[in-house]
């Protein structure tokens, strides 16, 4: 499987986690958020960024999940109603940070808070398989000046 995550070119080489807080984890747990798609990764990075920030050197970069890897997956049903209104909520850190603790698996698979039936993959970085998971390529990224806030 392949997944991908736009990156400012200057962090694009590597797969490296912050240990920002964000939708799924708490501050300190360092995971790497990527997309299934090209197109779902753009959307994220747009709803992340202003649009003076768009106007930077940014690369696609392109991850190869082995096959054979466990992926844990986020049931929807069991989220609460408004688990997609805001940009961290209580109940998704949790899910995800009871995940990263428990080591089950290097990847989860969760909903997209953008578009519904799409998924983005957290990639635990401290999971003893995550040294499987390749970064293959960079690719050049240009946001189309249409995307940009005006």
């Amino acid at each position: 499987m392949e997944v991908f995550r736009i990156a400012l070119s200057k962090f694009a080489g590597e797969l490296k986690a912050t240990g920002f807080e964000n939708r799924w984890n708490y501050k300190g747990q360092k995971v790497i958020y990527a997309a299934a798609s090209r197109s779902l990764a753009c959307l994220e990075c747009l709803v992340h960024s202003s649009g003076e920030a768009l106007s930077q050197y940014f690369h696609i970069m392109v991850i190869h999940v082995p096959d054979d890897l466990d992926v844990e997956n986020v049931n929807t049903s069991k989220l609460p109603k408004d688990w997609n209104a805001r940009a961290r909520s209580e109940a998704c850190q949790s899910i995800g940070s009871d995940w990263i603790v428990s080591q089950g698996s290097p990847l989860l698979r969760v909903p997209s808070a953008i578009i519904r039936n799409e998924y983005n993959y957290i990639i635990n970085i401290n999971h003893p398989h995550f040294s499987r998971v390749k970064l293959v390529a960079t690719e050049p990224f240009l946001f189309d000046g249409r995307l940009k806030s005006k």
